[in-house]
């Protein structure tokens, strides 16, 4: 099979490169080439009469086309082909990303999730050129989870945008591409099944992917069709330990539980343990077609649809061991370790000592029923249905040549969930039970030594439950704490209009070859309806008996050891039953609304005419206060030059943006909730330049000047708010006065085609970004016993939340408490990026007679430096962060403060690929590296409140994949590949790098293996 240019040509000059471009496209998507003579697997030469005809597969077909299209671009982009139908390199989009220069990714439980170009994570996601719409409020398009690589055919990264390419990204856009039915000549057929093995969650997942194709002439024209499919399943598991120390100890306050004095010297307590097991189960359903009708070679029409049915559904626990704080001042640790905290915007933090190794045991003079131990499942799903839809056609006329296209995507999601959380009633408690609150003292150890988080129940204890008792089925041993039942949804669309049109200038002066004139409209909305009933019941007089609802009791996850061995571990405890409470979610919380009106509490909530915990209603004033819409239209006009002379060629353009944003939500004051709404809008000149210059036949200079603008989140611009069910959880209020960031970008590279498949290139970016997005937050004041207020409003600081059971932060039983609040601003300063790439490729084929069967082997490798300067918002300590900063140094200036910057952004990346293809074998190994990066993406909830105020800083880590495929004949190709092979987890500490260890990532390895087939 080959393909060649189908379709009308707009331009003269685009024709050429479209002529480049298929010729790199003949090598990408060969299915069916044939393993030359001998053994050899590179390529066919074959003469006919239409001239000489190379076929080639695999791996260095791709890398081939790939350099191809880059070197005959507009501009600065970066491309990957896959090596045959339904093959992309990766089994994940994010991952496939993961091999271009200058892009790093975010994993959710080992799976890539989150893609940064050049160190931001604003960018948006096209589907052939098609704007996407995401499943949640963000602005970023279709999450790179949701779409199956076997439906793409190649992947484009547009760093240096034209006047044409559609607005909004800070570092990119990527451009998914499905293959078009007129660029091929061979009928496709293509048949993938595979299976994944995941190792922490011990599955084995299918994979199913197809693909048909072919064209047919009609009367004087061709039409041709191409359709893809896939179903998919995936689990993915991942360890995410979570160890608070974030409370002082002051020097002769803390007393050993012998009761010895403590250490001469402060030192930082256990605040809080947390231990989470993350698992997600993926069923995803893709479907790409696309017709293409030519007439004749000066008309065509297309029509394109996707459509992705996901449902992500998470089985995730959590074990706290909570309460601990109340107790750091009679448990002095058995083993400290020094902790420097370095500076922030070149302030010296300095050092203090910390708790490594030691126990938590219940004291009767500061605590009668403290430490605790609850069991939390957080049973939650993502079910989203996405559709795209484009209409068009393309027709040339003498010099002049348009294309005018309709779309529309769609996103619709649910989120259903009934997570709960269990309070572990110790048997053998300090004290007796009295019911004055919702606690029960259990021991703990705890090792953080050897940079592992690692705790545990402390079975050496005289108060220590026995593992029976933990694991008790009749629940006897456990209360109902917490509900959370939710089913909220997110409604996204965008209906687009445009226009692109062009004249072409050839032969009519020297110097510009076309002129681009277009036009496009779109109208997108989000609409969030919150649904969400929750309650914590605050004391044991209100927690009705695990009894009551014992035929829900599983046992939890036993396996939280099995990522890195440890042996200190929460093992043994029972949960609701997460897949009961995700498949039969009504008749779960039927029976715990039950158990909770058994209650003295429920009968008194009843008899004054309502429940402890309610049923769902979308008009109760909670729910109304936490749902929004929000409405945007927008109009883009662009003019562009398109010009070559000699060995010059490039594009000058302006494109004007006007967008108009209305945002609707409600308020609630005294029961009554009112309508709000605010209007807002702005106009935007983007120029964009691009310059490209063929210095020698194999040396390309291109540089770029080119702006943009960086839109809000949806859900930043909401008038509602939404109130978390945690004590220590921040409420975010969003600010509909945001402007959008505005980003000038200046870019310069050299590159070398040095030989067949090979380059040596070095790019120079820089970038200048106004009103950057920072994140703000408002601290709840703690008084000297860590006690919040608990009345609205807030005068020490934060926002009264109605919802969270206070838990240890006030000594009143019952709901409601001061939390922190958290913004969105734009800085007010400029932010600068500046960054250096570079990349190199190199294929020994061409040396077959000398190097025999070494010939096969091939190199790819790319390395990216970049720093960021200016900023002015910064993050302020939180109250207990400014506690420690003066137990270390009295005389520090409070509070401490550091300007916030670019989050997710890492100053040194690279990855490295070694691969080999001959006689049938195609194998390659990837190892990618990216530098610390600071990130509000914690484990366990954790808030800017937890992490001492300032974002956590993800440490340096490297992850090496691997995968093999051969040809057992032309149409049955057989292979493995393997994510994370080395295992290698995620380390986050607090305030800076090398500082506090707060919470570590375990994720898994997979493996998956299968088969194709090519008719």
């Amino acid at each position: 099979m080959k393909y060649r240019n189908g379709g009308a040509s707009l331009s003269a000059k685009k024709a050429r490169i479209l002529a480049g471009l298929m010729t790199g496209s003949a090598i990408a998507f060969a299915p069916g080439a044939a393993l030359a003579q001998d053994g050899e697997s590179t390529a066919e030469v074959a003469n006919g009469d239409e001239g000489t005809e190379i076929i080639v597969s695999g791996i260095r077909s791709s890398l081939a086309s790939a350099l191809n299209e880059q070197r005959n671009a507009d501009s600065i982009v970066e491309v990957i082909q896959a090596e045959d139908i339904g093959k992309l390199p990766d089994q994940n989009l994010a991952e496939v990303l993961e091999n271009v220069t200058g892009v790093q990714i975010t994993r959710t439980a080992g799976v890539g999730t989150g893609v940064q170009i050049r160190g931001t994570n604003d960018n948006q996601v096209l589907i052939n050129g098609v704007k996407t719409v995401s499943a949640g409020t963000g602005r970023g398009g279709i999450s790179f989870e949701d779409i199956n690589p076997a439906i793409i055919g190649s992947v484009e990264v547009i760093k240096a945008p034209t006047a044409d390419t559609i607005e909004g990204s800070v570092g990119g856009t990527v451009n998914l591409r499905t293959i078009r039915p007129l660029d091929i000549t061979d009928r496709i057929v293509s048949l993938r099944v595979q299976g994944e093995y995941s190792e922490l969650s011990d599955s084995v997942t299918p994979r199913i992917s197809g693909s048909f194709g072919d064209v047919w002439q009609v009367g004087d024209g061709e039409l041709g069709i191409v359709l893809s499919a896939s179903y998919s399943e995936q689990e993915a598991t991942s360890f995410r330990p979570r160890v608070d120390r974030d409370t002082v100890v002051l020097t002769g306050a803390g007393v050993a539980a012998d009761g010895s004095p403590g250490p001469a010297f402060n030192y930082l307590g256990i605040q809080f343990l947390n231990q989470e097991l993350e698992n997600f189960e993926y069923e995803t359903i893709n479907f790409a077609g696309s017709i293409e009708y030519a007439p004749n070679d000066n008309l065509m029409f297309f029509f394109d649809t996707i459509y992705n049915d996901q449902t992500r559904t998470q089985d995730s626990s959590r074990v706290q061991g909570s309460g601990v704080s109340s107790l750091r001042f009679n448990n002095v640790p058995d083993q400290f370790e020094t902790v420097n905290f370095g500076s922030l915007d070149g302030v010296a933090l300095g050092s203090i000592e910390a708790a490594l190794v030691g126990v938590i045991e219940p004291n009767l003079t500061r605590d009668d029923d403290d430490p605790n131990l609850r069991f939390s499942s957080d049973t939650g799903a993502r079910v989203t249905t996405s559709e795209l839809y484009r209409l068009g056609t393309e027709f040339e006329t003498g010099r002049f040549s348009a294309r005018l296209e309709a779309s529309r995507s769609t996103s619709d999601s649910s989120n259903p969930n009934l997570s709960t959380t269990l309070n572990f009633i110790n048997p053998n408690p300090l004290t007796p039970l009295d019911g004055s609150s919702n606690d029960n003292s259990v021991p703990f150890r705890y090792d953080l030594s050897g940079g592992s988080l690692t705790f545990g129940v402390n079975f050496d204890s005289p108060f220590a439950p026995t593992v029976a008792d933990l694991t008790d089925l009749s629940g006897a041993n456990v209360v109902l704490d917490a509900v959370t039942n939710s089913n909220n949804r997110t409604q996204n669309e965008e209906t687009a209009f445009r226009i692109d049109t062009t004249l072409d200038l050839e032969d009519l002066t020297p110097f510009f070859t076309s002129f681009d004139l277009g036009y496009r409209f779109n109208d997108s909305s989000t609409q969030f309806d919150q649904l969400r009933s929750t309650f914590g019941t605050g004391a044991i007089a209100n927690s009705p008996s695990g009894t009551l609802f014992s035929d829900l009791l599983v046992a939890g996850p036993s396996n939280f050891g099995d990522a890195d061995g440890r042996e200190l571990a929460f093992r043994n405890f029972v949960l609701i039953d997460p897949n009961r409470a995700f498949s039969e979610r009504d008749a779960v919380f039927a029976q715990l609304q039950a158990a909770l009106d058994s209650t003295p509490g429920g009968q008194a909530r009843i008899a004054s005419g309502s429940r402890l915990l309610s049923d769902l209603d979308p008009n109760a004033s909670g729910n109304l206060s936490g749902s929004f819409r929000i409405e945007e239209k927008t109009s883009a006009v662009y003019g562009q030059l398109n010009f070559e002379s000699g060995p010059i060629r490039g594009n000058i353009g302006l494109r004007w943006v006007s967008s108009e944003i209305d945002s609707f939500g409600n308020t609630v004051a005294n029961g009554v909730v009112s309508p709000i709404t605010s209007r807002g809008s702005y106009d935007e000149w983007l120029p964009r330049v691009n310059l490209i210059a063929d210095i020698t036949d194999d040396l390309v200079f291109r540089a770029s000047y080119t702006e943009d603008i960086n839109r809000p989140d949806f859900n930043d611009l909401s008038l509602s708010v939404t109130f978390p069910t945690g004590p220590n959880n921040p409420v975010s209020l969003g600010n509909p006065n945001l402007a959008p960031e505005t980003v000038q970008s200046y870019d310069a590279s050299l590159a070398w085609y040095f030989a067949p498949s090979s380059l040596i290139s070095v790019g120079f970016f820089h970038k200048d970004r106004t009103n950057l997005f920072v994140t703000q937050v408002e601290d709840a004041v703690e008084d000297a016993n860590g006690f919040r207020d608990i009345t609205d409003p807030c005068e020490g600081g934060g926002i009264f939340n109605p919802v969270p059971d206070r838990n240890v932060l006030s000594p009143t039983i019952g709901n409601g408490l001061c939390v922190p609040l958290q913004t969105i601003i734009n800085d007010t300063a400029t932010t600068t990026q500046t960054g250096i790439e570079v990349a190199f490729q190199y294929d020994l084929s061409q040396f077959e007679d000398v190097l025999g069967f070494a010939s096969g082997f091939g190199v790819i490798a790319n390395y990216t430096y970049q720093e960021f300067g200016g900023g002015q918002a910064t993050n302020s300590n939180s109250g207990r962060g400014e506690d420690i900063f003066q137990a270390i140094n009295p005389s520090i200036a409070v509070p401490v403060t550091a300007v916030q910057g670019l989050l997710d952004f890492s100053e040194n990346a690279y990855n490295a690929t070694l691969y080999y293809e001959k006689y049938g074998l195609s194998a390659r190994a990837r190892y990618t590296w990216r530098d610390a990066f600071r990130t509000l993406d914690t484990a366990g909830g954790a808030s800017l409140n937890s992490t001492l105020g300032f974002p956590t800083v993800t440490e340096a880590r490297g992850q090496l994949n691997a995968s093999v495929t051969y040809d057992v004949t032309e149409w049955l190709n057989i292979g493995a590949e393997g994510v994370n092979l080395t295992k290698s987890d995620i380390t986050q500490r607090c305030v800076n790098s090398g500082a506090l260890l707060c919470f570590q990532g375990l994720p898994d390895r997979r493996i998956t293996f299968g088969a194709t087939l090519r008719f």
